[in-house]
């Protein structure tokens, strides 16, 4: 008999009791089960007779089942007699994110650690080797204890007959729909009905979730776009792995720490991607200790623990603060009057006394590619979000596969700003991505068409090797010039872990000099 047409009660290996069908579909059907051996619920799937793709099932159950991560939905038990076949898997308790969306959208900071938990464990997957190829709202929930389980692993796509070229970026773009539909209750395209469509922008696109719903912080709907359209255009701009979205939304959701006695940085709004900063970035300031109230710990008789040795300590620190002014005051004057002159690296005081130069333009500088090999010359589209002043927005490099220079294509590319007249610089300030791994020059020059020549003609006035974050290099060449060459010469990988993938990234560039 086949297990396709089992009743509520029918037994499966003698230990699987079927209760309650949950879903049906082209030849097979999803039933919660009891295991009576170990008395708990599990998920067991049957098949109809001659279901064209049990051999795909039972392979992609196999290879699930050796995965470790607790966010995967494991796999118990299969059998593949071709009549009697059948996966028993993981029965796992609470909401799917389509049950989540019914009442609207989330909250931006559990919409971002929900996808972030689960590009985490699809990650892991990746790894492995395995990959779902078929991300919905039903394929992640938000279990009883609290936590993201991802459902459906390799055996939804077997099902389905879905594969993919590329399962790394089918994933990633399958995360990007999720986490767009989390922040907006729309569904960025075609394929799950149970939501509204997302409205479109001119170009075709599905508008931007800020441009939806109003609070999305800036730096979780730029990766949520990079996710997203990076698969539909494969232009080499996005996110293009599990790993790269998580770690990127990890980097603007903070680790929780003990907030600070009053918010005096910036709008969590404005934080751009970048290493954990302590509250989470959704939270509201701390609510201040009430008057009277002191926030330490107190004792039985409700005083603070030695306050008054806290205040014979305070006037001690008064009378020496008051003693260090009378200090200053009489020793303050020229060196040659026995004073000390404060002390600044030579780099923060030319930078100091310097210009700001604001560049007119910024453009993509694939020199060492013809037009033809490089139609978009590095991504120049994006050249201008590096000088718009907003960390949270960034031109990057094309990705290059197998070594990071450049994949033995050429021997670099860079970002070229064009200053309107020719200055002599002092520093340039870059904000790379957090990844290490940039060797980069910065060079002066007068000409910018697209060419060898052209590079050839440029004076290198600084460089630094392996760097990440924001680095400035700083310029004693007395050499002038109209462009600013920022020119890599190696690539870090283009995220963390990742040994194949390589990309350049530059959050913001900031001139220093005079004209």
């Amino acid at each position: 008999m086949s297990t396709f047409i089992s009743e509520p009660g029918t037994r499966l290996g003698g230990r699987y009791r079927l209760e309650d069908r949950i879903s049906a579909s082209g030849g097979w059907s999803a039933w919660k089960a009891i295991d009576e051996t170990l008395a708990r619920p599990v998920t067991v799937l049957t098949f109809a007779p001659g279901f064209p793709r049990i051999r795909e099932v039972v392979t992609a159950a196999r290879a699930a089942s050796r995965l470790t991560d607790a966010r995967l939905a494991q796999v118990f038990d299969v059998e593949e007699n071709w009549d009697q076949a059948y996966v028993v898997m993981e029965w796992v308790a609470g909401d799917s994110l389509h049950d989540m969306l019914a009442d609207g959208p989330l909250e931006p900071g559990q919409s971002a650690e929900i996808i972030a938990e689960g590009a985490d464990a699809l990650a892991s997957a990746h790894a492995a080797g395995v990959a779902h190829l078929c991300l919905t709202p039903g394929s992640l929930r938000w279990t009883n204890g609290g936590g993201v389980k991802v459902v459906g692993l390799g055996i939804d796509a077997a099902l389905s007959g879905t594969t993919s070229d590329d399962p790394a970026l089918t994933d990633t773009w399958g995360l990007g729909k999720l986490l767009y539909a989390a922040l907006t209750a729309h569904w960025p395209g075609e394929g799950w009905p149970a939501l509204p469509s997302a409205p479109q922008s001119p170009d075709g696109r599905p508008c931007s979730p800020r441009q939806v719903r109003a609070g999305v912080p800036s730096a979780v709907d730029d990766i949520t776009c990079q996710a997203l359209f990076q698969s539909e255009h494969g232009d080499g701009t996005g996110m293009t792995s599990p790993a790269a979205l998580a770690g990127a939304l990890h980097r603007v959701i903070p680790a929780p720490a003990p907030p600070p006695a009053q918010h005096t940085g910036p709008d969590w709004d404005e934080m751009p991607p970048g290493p954990p900063t302590g509250q989470r970035y959704w939270q509201l300031a701390p609510e201040p200790p009430r008057r009277g109230v002191p926030p330490g710990p107190r004792r039985p008789g409700g005083r603070p623990r030695a306050s008054g040795a806290m205040l014979g300590l305070g006037a001690v620190l008064v009378v020496v603060l008051v003693g260090i002014g009378v200090w200053i005051l009489g020793h303050r004057g020229s060196p040659s009057d026995g004073g000390t002159p404060p002390t600044h690296s030579a780099s923060s005081s030319a930078s100091s006394s310097a210009s700001l130069l604001p560049p007119a333009s910024a453009h993509g500088f694939d020199a060492l590619s013809s037009p033809s090999d490089d139609p978009g010359n590095e991504n120049d589209q994006l050249a201008n979000l590096a000088i718009d002043g907003n960390p949270s927005t960034s031109w990057n490099t094309q990705f290059y596969i197998g070594n990071p220079v450049f994949g033995g294509t050429k021997t670099g590319t860079g970002l070229i700003l064009d200053m309107g007249k020719p200055v002599r610089l002092s520093s340039v300030r870059v904000m790379f991505g957090s990844i290490p791994g940039a060797d980069v020059q910065i060079k002066l020059g007068n000409n910018n068409t697209r060419a060898p020549s052209t590079l050839s003609s440029f004076t290198t006035v600084a460089d630094g090797t392996d760097l990440a974050g924001t680095h400035t290099f700083t310029v004693s060449s007395r050499a002038t010039g109209r462009y600013v060459l920022i020119w890599f010469t190696k690539l870090p990988p283009q995220s963390a872990g990742s040994s194949n993938r390589f990309e350049g990234k530059i959050y913001n560039a900031v001139v220093r000099g005079s004209r």
